[in-house]
């Protein structure tokens, strides 16, 4: 007899739960995600960053910092990409996202890999990927960090790795025309705009999203190309609510409600 903690996905597959763990339905296919909230949960920023990103028919995707997964989870059911790649530092982190992979049936579209960013070219072959996306730490070390052991620390402040590190490994691992995708904060965009030229990522659309219409804005989503021309796109704003507690329509599609 199976235990509360067991989750049959087929006649031959059993997934465990572990301790705090939940499953969230993520809305898109039936998928669902194994996480745990006294660790850390995806946020609004993830589902933003997969509704900007373009993955072409066929394409071969890699998340750096996946997390849970979230990311190749949702581009797995919104895109026709032909397999996604998950690189996550946190062992804990991975292992979740890898049961989520099983959980939903897609081990063989999606594989997540223990590992570090700034290695990551010892993981992967370069030039190597048609899509790469990022949601990275936003904080630098020095802005507000509390307990740098804890996983929340780690997924918000650049404890492990640099923006640098992420637009870096971007670049080597992109094939030549490829795009690079990102999520981060506007107070970081000089230094991403800088960081892209640097390694050869041309800054080609960019979003601003504010959390209402009348606030400043506080994520900013930007696509790059490698070796792309100058010339950037600058979308219209995305605001996320029309009110307290309601979403505006833009939203909605992009949660797939």
């Amino acid at each position: 007899m199976l235990s509360e903690r067991e989750i049959v996905v087929d006649a031959d597959e059993v997934i465990m739960l572990k301790e705090d763990e939940r499953i969230d339905d993520l809305q898109r296919n039936g998928y669902r995600i194994i996480q745990n909230p006294k660790k850390f949960c995806f946020g609004m920023d993830a589902v933003l960053l997969s509704g900007f990103a373009g993955v072409k028919e066929g394409g071969s995707v890699l998340d750096m910092g996946t997390g849970t997964g979230i990311i190749p989870l949702l581009l797995s059911a919104k895109t026709k990409a032909a397999h996604l790649t998950g690189l996550e530092i946190q062992e804990e982190s991975a292992d979740m996202a890898r049961r989520s992979v099983i959980l939903n049936r897609l081990d063989e579209k999606i594989t997540i890999v223990t590992g570090d960013i700034k290695e990551a070219e010892r993981l992967f072959k370069a030039a190597s990927f048609d899509v790469i996306t990022c949601n990275p730490p936003y904080m630098t070390q020095s802005h507000g960090l509390v307990n740098p052991e804890d996983a929340k620390a780690v997924a918000r402040h650049e404890i492990l790795c640099t923006l640098e590190d992420v637009i870096a490994k971007a670049a080597c691992l992109l094939k030549p025309g490829g795009n690079f995708f990102m999520v981060h904060r506007p107070f970081r965009l000089a230094d991403i705009i800088t960081l892209l030229r640097q390694y050869k990522l041309e800054p080609k659309r960019m979003q601003m999203v504010y959390p209402y219409a009348d606030k400043e804005p506080n994520m900013v989503l930007i696509e790059a190309n490698r070796g792309g021309r100058p010339r950037m796109k600058v979308e219209k704003p995305l605001i996320i609510y029309k009110e307290p507690g309601v979403y505006m329509p833009e939203i909605y599609d992009i949660y797939g409600y």
